[in-house]
């Protein structure tokens, strides 16, 4: 069971429902006026999408589900990502 469990945390994918978009971000991030949120939102009008940000978050989301996923977590996996 134990072999089981394990393999199954290793393997589970992190996904976003619902749509989001360059505009969505920017309607997210327009009352943020913290150097975080410009660098992030400078990063996706770069990389022309959302696309990029949200595969390589999810991506790095994986090694924190053992541990818990929180805002904090998700901020921090954001900022890297901006700042990348």
């Amino acid at each position: 069971m134990k072999d089981l469990a394990r393999y199954l945390l290793q393997h589970l994918v992190v996904d976003f429902s619902g749509q989001i978009t360059t505009e969505k971000v920017r309607e997210f991030l327009r009352k943020d006026d913290s150097r975080e949120a410009r660098v992030l939102l400078s990063k996706v009008i770069e990389d022309k999408g959302v696309d990029d940000l949200l595969v390589v978050v999810a991506d790095c989301l994986k090694d924190y589900i053992s541990v818990g996923i929180t805002d904090e977590v998700i901020r921090d996996q954001l900022n890297t990502y901006a700042e990348s």
